[in-house]
């Protein structure tokens, strides 16, 4: 892409586009002084805070933890390894951070590492340089190009990333392997002048760590004997997983001291900020959004598994639980509804919480068990995660109910508990929203305890506000759930348990 097809605002910052200055010479009379990517970041950052503005956008819960020790980092002009388990936005801060590079950077034209023209360390670029002087030709890299990604993987060679010896160079060019110019370069220095980031860097075999330390530090590389001075421009990112839960490798000490900052993330510390996340990235068709009504206590209740099974006896906490887990969910949640109501006919519906059954494939993928979660197997560990996350908002919206109750005390759920000491509610999965609103309504007591204590919730919520009172009973004990082919069956807790037998 042409770089006046990038971005026209950039004239309009700057009094001469700087992007149409093609050779050195004029490069230079343009007065523009080259700087470190370490540099820019820092100078731009300066701006951005000191204007207010929001320098990482689309990260939430970050803002007085992460954020701040990033932006340290980054006025410091450190190499930075971002530490945390899965699904902790460690890769999407790391590309966010192109934001902060200069839009445009000139660079010789033709130089395998993008050269800066003021400051040149190729061969090539210093060659080009001593033949036409100031008519040397240049041209402009964009921010959007200086960004670069490596998944470390066992078997990344110190070629892939530093470089080799390249004969087929060498029999064109018609030079012997003593000759410098037959190297061809790696990612590492391609990446010149540009953010590079290692993505789960102990994965990375402990001799390919120590090829990346005299770069981080001293500037030199060596390839097949060659001790080539190159003082490579880079701001070096690394993302890793705690040392504990990664068995496959570790980060080599002398790795980590030439690290300047190493940053700790976390998962979202509340349903709020796990809601937005959830929010901002679940991809959903438009007629999903249009035609789906999703309660807030539904979208709670997604959020809340996760939580559950960070703190789940079942699962490895040390593996952590992705954020991906909830996106992917809810996804799901709103394609169960949207199935459910293209074979009942409905044109809009409302999420049920019988729906919480379309994303058990969601939350078995995303989590690791320990040997008892194992033992219960994935799709039992998720139907308990949702129980656990159904008992812990219960709380939040019905009295709460305890293990130890006591004699003679009158339950709030009595009037309900009796009535289904003689009656039974069927909720079939497929039925539609006006043979379910029937199917609730006709549970007077229901009605009864959702006016009681709930009179404020929203129309468009209250019916699932009142499965979910069955589902908390039923967790609590207190009702009987079976699960049939076509739907669920509530009835008398004891009676249900005989049904078993």
């Amino acid at each position: 892409m042409k770089p006046t097809e990038k971005n026209e605002s950039n004239k309009q910052n700057n009094p001469m586009d700087t992007t149409q200055i093609k050779t050195l010479g004029a490069l230079k009379k343009a007065g523009y002084n080259s700087k470190s990517i370490k540099d820019e970041l820092r100078d731009n950052l300066r701006q951005r805070i000191s204007k207010g503005e929001t320098v990482f956008e689309g990260i939430w819960g970050f803002e007085n933890t992460v954020i701040p020790e990033l932006e340290r980092a980054i006025l410091s002009r450190h190499n930075i390894n971002l530490l945390g388990l899965r699904g902790q936005a460690k890769t999407r801060l790391a590309r966010l951070m192109v934001n902060l590079l200069d839009e445009w950077i000139p660079c010789i034209a033709g130089s395998e590492i993008n050269d800066d023209p003021l400051k040149p360390i190729s061969r090539f670029a210093r060659d080009l340089i001593a033949e036409q002087g100031d008519d040397t030709p240049i041209s402009w890299l964009h921010r959007d190009e200086r960004f670069y990604e490596k998944l470390a993987t066992p078997d990344v060679t110190v070629a892939d990333l530093i470089g080799d010896i390249d004969p087929i160079k060498a029999a064109n060019l018609k030079l012997s392997y003593a000759d410098d110019r037959v190297i061809h370069f790696g990612m590492i220095p391609r990446a010149n002048r540009c953010i590079f980031v290692i993505n789960e860097l102990p994965d990375l075999q402990a001799r390919i760590q120590v090829a990346l330390f005299n770069i981080l530090q001293e500037g030199d590389i060596q390839i097949r004997g060659f001790k080539v001075r190159m003082p490579l421009d880079l701001q070096f990112i690394f993302t890793a997983n705690p040392e504990d839960y990664t068995n496959r490798g570790s980060i080599v000490t002398p790795l980590k001291d030439r690290i300047g900052s190493q940053i700790l993330t976390h998962y979202p510390e509340n349903i709020r900020i796990a809601r937005t996340i959830t929010e901002q990235e679940a991809r959903l068709d438009g007629r999903q959004t249009e035609g789906i009504h999703v309660p807030s206590l539904a979208q709670d209740l997604l959020e809340q598994i996760g939580f559950e099974a960070r703190k789940s006896e079942f699962v490895d906490y040390k593996s952590g639980v992705s954020a991906r887990m909830s996106i992917t969910a809810f996804e799901n949640l709103l394609s169960t509804a949207e199935r459910r109501a293209l074979l009942a006919g409905d044109k809009t519906t409302t999420v049920r919480l019988s729906d919480f059954m379309g994303v058990i494939p969601a939350i078995t993928g995303k989590i690791e068990l320990v040997y008892e979660g194992e033992q219960e197997g994935a799709a039992a560990v998720a139907e308990h995660l949702l129980g656990n996350a159904i008992r812990t908002l219960f709380a939040e919206y019905f009295p709460r109910i305890e293990k130890l109750e006591r004699q003679r005390e009158v339950s709030p759920y009595q009037e309900l508990t009796d009535w289904f000491t003689e009656n039974e509610l069927e909720l079939l999965d497929e039925a539609t929203d006006k043979a379910y609103r029937k199917q609730l309504d006709s549970v007077a007591p229901l009605k009864t305890l959702q006016g009681r204590y709930q009179p404020q919730v929203p129309a468009a919520d209250k019916y699932f506000l009142l499965e979910f009172l069955l589902w908390g009973l039923s967790e609590h004990q207190k009702l009987g759930k079976n699960r049939f082919t076509e739907g669920y069956q509530f009835r008398d807790p004891l009676g249900a348990y005989i049904s078993k037998l």
